[in-house]
Order: C-alpha cells, then sequence, then structure tokens
C-alpha cells in the first residue's frame, strides 16, 4: 500500500459522553463501544496507505475526540483554529504539538476570529468556509489572508453544526451535501447526498472513500459511480453530531 500521508486522532477521553449537543436531542453515549468504532475508523484509514499519528489525549475536553476542528491543514501551513465553543480551545495546544513537529508552519486564529476546522472545506483550488454558530465573519476573513493563493468562498450554514456537518468534496472538487442546510447560492452547483449522512465524505485516495455506515444510500451511489467504497460505523460519535470527517486531519504526503 502506497503512502498516503499523515492521519491525525485523538483517543476517545473518559468525558466523551457530556460533548456538546447543539440540533439532536441528547442520547446516552457508550464509551467502550465508541472507543471499538474509533479503532475501526483508525483501522481504515491506516488500510487505504495514511500513517495514522495520535494527537495527545485531553481528558477533560469531552469533544477533543473531533479533532478536525482544532487545525485546517492547507499545503505546508498548518492554521490552528481558535473554535466558536469557549470550553473546546483547551483542545488545540496537543494539535499545535504534534503539527509542529510535522515541520508544518503554523499560523493560527486569534480574537475576534472564531473558527472551528470543521467549518473550512477545501476543493480543488477553492477553500469553503462556513459562516455559522462556530465561525465568525474575522475568522474567516484571517483564514482567507493565511491560504494566499486560493480563493476563499463563504458559505451560510443552518440547521446542521459546520459546513462539512452538510456537505463535503469528492476527488474531483465536485459537490455533495444537504441543500436545506447550506446558503447554496454561493456554490458552484451540489448533488443532493440521499441521507443526511451521506454528506459527509473523506477522501481516502484518488478514487477512494470513506463514509459512515448510516448512509448506506450514498454508499451505494458512489459504488456505482466507479468509487471504492470503506464504511465504518460511527453511531456512538453521530449521537454527538460526530461524522468521519471530524474524527482525523489528513495531510496528504505530497503536500500542495
Amino acid at each position: 500500500m502506497a503512502d498516503a500521508g499523515i492521519a491525525l486522532v485523538r483517543r476517545p477521553g473518559p468525558r466523551l459522553a457530556e460533548g456538546i449537543v447543539t440540533h439532536i436531542e441528547r442520547r446516552p453515549v457508550d464509551l467502550a463501544l465508541a472507543r471499538r468504532q474509533h479503532d475501526a475508523y483508525t483501522a481504515a484509514l491506516r488500510a487505504a496507505g495514511w500513517s495514522v499519528r495520535a494527537v495527545p489525549e485531553a481528558d477533560d475536553a469531552p469533544d477533543a475526540v473531533f479533532v478536525e476542528d482544532t487545525v485546517v491543514v492547507c499545503g505546508d501551513t498548518a492554521v490552528l483554529a481558535l473554535p466558536g465553543a469557549p470550553e473546546r480551545r483547551a483542545e488545540v495546544a496537543g494539535t499545535e504539538a504534534v503539527v509542529r513537529d510535522l515541520g508544518l508552519r503554523i499560523e493560527r486564529i486569534t480574537e475576534p476570529g472564531t473558527l472551528d476546522g470543521g467549518d473550512v472545506l477545501a476543493a480543488g483550488d477553492t477553500v469553503y468556509v462556513g459562516r455559522g454558530e462556530r465561525t465568525n465573519e474575522e475568522g474567516i476573513c484571517q483564514l482567507a489572508r493565511l491560504v494566499g493563493g486560493r480563493r476563499t468562498v463563504p458559505v451560510d450554514v443552518r440547521g446542521a453544526l459546520h459546513l462539512k456537518s452538510a456537505m463535503t468534496a469528492l476527488p474531483d472538487g465536485s459537490l455533495i451535501g444537504v441543500p436545506e442546510w447550506l446558503d447554496t447560492s454561493a456554490l458552484p452547483g451540489l448533488r443532493v447526498a440521499p441521507e443526511p449522512a451521506g454528506a459527509h465524505v473523506v477522501v481516502l485516495g484518488p478514487d477512494h472513500l470513506l463514509l459512515s455506515a448510516s448512509a448506506p444510500r450514498t454508499a451505494d451511489l458512489l459504488a456505482a459511480d466507479g468509487f471504492r467504497v470503506t464504511v465504518v460505523d460511527i453511531g456512538e460519535f453521530e449521537a454527538l453530531e460526530g461524522c468521519v470527517t471530524c474524527l482525523s486531519v489528513l495531510v496528504p504526503t505530497r503536500l500542495s
């Protein structure tokens, strides 16, 4: 298996069930099951050729497993987030230590800006940034200055926690998601996912996608399009508004 790059992950902490829930009703979370699901998710990354790197655990931060929200990697630059939920800001330090060790150039979002990594979607030379509950206009403006050379497009998000809760991109840069949760006027086009969880696609390789087991119709649709689709059960994280994109940060071997 070729070396696709490095996948940053963070193991679920003991307070996982206390994570913030905004748009869905809270239900009990089984920590032991969540850890098994996280192990399977990590195994899927490894099987696809990604070298898994653990971000230091943050046991006092219930949402820390959603490591994507702490950093945006764009080329050889790591932009450290300033999460919109103040109680999540302590999660960033552990991620900073790892991206520094990887040799990435470090930038950061500063107040009064706020930005969650889950609101940032790179598709080709365009970076879409969700404007909503966690990411504000100032955070978007700061990010635009830090990802020089790429067009930055703000997208208003409604009814979902983050932009990547509502849409993601396929390998060719085309978008898939739930139009009811987005201002689609900012988008060149949006393929409608057959179910909400189908809006969450992780690109593991040029023709390889990772999806949640909660999106079987989307998985079948994309497989029919010729993609190799890997499916993982992340139900305990979905109970906390998490999705397959939230649980990792992919740093490709060939940075661009």
